[in-house]
């Protein structure tokens, strides 16, 4: 089997390849649909690749996945979302942090722990859609939440005359 992963930011993505015993490939690209199709095409060239004995292995970093979650599903590539805290935990000590010794380590931790592989599948669209509706109730509830908070405050140890305008 080879894990290959992505290390996600919002304008990046760093890719690694682990086989065997250790890293055959890694490159980075830009974090957009034209250039995760050109990654695609340069692992399919790789030698003795085969999407049947792959698996693409990445952090959950919500929006930043989007564009590689549509390309790699459209590419029929196995796609393993997984949470960071995982990763890190399998990982021992650790030193250094970047993005590209990110995927390396994400590229390991598919290969080492594939017996935990839970592919990712997209969600219904009417999923999606109340997913997003939940979160932007959320976030009109906390803005509510900051302008009204004052604005009590006010009332109760300012100027009542002002506080009605308010």
């Amino acid at each position: 089997m080879i894990g290959a992963a992505r290390a996600v930011s919002k304008n990046t993505l760093d890719w690694a390849v682990y086989a065997n015993k250790g890293i055959i490939w890694q490159t980075q690209s830009e974090n957009s649909p034209v250039a995760i199709r050109a990654i695609i095409k340069q692992l399919l060239a790789l030698p003795n690749f085969q999407i049947a004995n792959c698996v693409v292995c990445m952090e959950h970093t919500g929006l930043y996945n989007a564009h590689a979650l549509e390309v790699l599903f459209q590419a029929q590539l196995p796609i393993w979302l997984e949470a960071s805290l995982h990763i890190k935990q399998a990982g021992g000590l650790q030193r250094g942090k970047s993005d590209n010794v990110d995927a390396q380590r994400i590229a390991e931790y598919a290969y080492r722990f594939q017996d935990r592989t839970r592919l990712w599948k997209p969600a219904r669209p009417v999923m999606k859609k109340l997913a997003e509706f939940t979160r932007l109730r959320q976030r009109l509830q906390g803005m509510i939440s900051q302008l009204k908070v004052p604005l009590n405050e006010q009332k109760r140890f300012g100027d009542r005359a002002l506080t009605t305008q308010l």
